[in-house]
């Protein structure tokens, strides 16, 4: 897998899936720029593994939700490093009530989290990028955002909206050699999975036509091709990773 850029900014990247696309991503050469907003020893393990394992890594603290931070954090690492080739959007949170029971406030912030966050690192990159006449955005969507679940009504309009939104990025930005592309995962094993009582991982694996849980790297090997030269010609797409779940 090629690249022609050299660096890449991933969102929420201190553990589970962010984490995992850091690791492979530097594996195939990019530098990782790793952003956290909490629980700065895991964004600085990671750094230390990545270097160990001979990657480039740099640890970059903001909350993807505070615009000005967001902005400042891109401009410190196009000085730093004078662009920006590739940014993942994977920040976001769930809150997970039944709509009847849900607050707006409890309904925002989910959004705030998850699209809001999106929506200001592609528009951001796309600045950046844009000069460039050159760059690739991963938006981590969800599976939810796409078929809805009980529960999760303020969690499916965040990733929904997602989806619409980077299939508008990508009109926008190809005109200037720019990339947007959207990957929706299904169940996939995290810390949050494994806590799940084992009958209910069962009744959910049921259902997959592939029977099993995804693994992280599966989600980080779709997103390193995304970004890739070998995905030169794909913009807009919203790629399934969810064992056959959604189809």
């Amino acid at each position: 897998m090629t690249f022609s850029g050299k660096n890449v900014l991933v969102t929420g990247a201190g553990k589970s899936i962010g984490a995992e696309i850091a690791r492979v991503l530097a594996k195939l050469g990019l530098k990782v720029w790793i952003n956290y907003r909490s629980k700065p020893e895991l964004a600085d393990a990671l750094q230390k593994e990545i270097e160990q394992n001979g990657g480039q890594a740099a640890v970059i603290a903001f909350d993807a939700t505070d615009e000005e931070a967001f902005v400042g954090a891109i401009k410190a690492i196009v000085e730093s490093d004078g662009g920006l080739s590739y940014l993942v959007n994977n920040a976001g949170i769930t809150n997970d009530k039944l709509a009847i029971r849900m607050s707006t406030e409890d309904f925002m912030s989910v959004v705030d989290a998850n699209l809001k966050s999106a929506f200001i690192g592609s528009r951001e990159s796309l600045k950046v990028m844009s000069k460039q006449r050159f760059g690739s955005v991963v938006n981590i969507a969800s599976i939810i955002g796409e078929r809805g679940n009980a529960g999760q009504s303020n969690y499916a309009a965040s990733k929904g909206g997602m989806i619409a939104m980077t299939k508008s990025f990508a009109y926008e930005g190809a005109p200037r050699n720019v990339r947007f592309n959207c990957i929706t995962p299904g169940f996939i094993r995290t810390d949050m999975t494994e806590s799940l009582k084992d009958e209910v991982k069962e009744n959910y694996v049921k259902n997959i036509p592939l029977a099993r849980f995804g693994e992280t790297r599966e989600v980080a090997s779709v997103v390193a091709f995304l970004l890739s030269d070998e995905s030169s010609y794909i913009t807009g797409e919203i790629i399934k990773v969810n064992g056959g779940l959604y189809m």
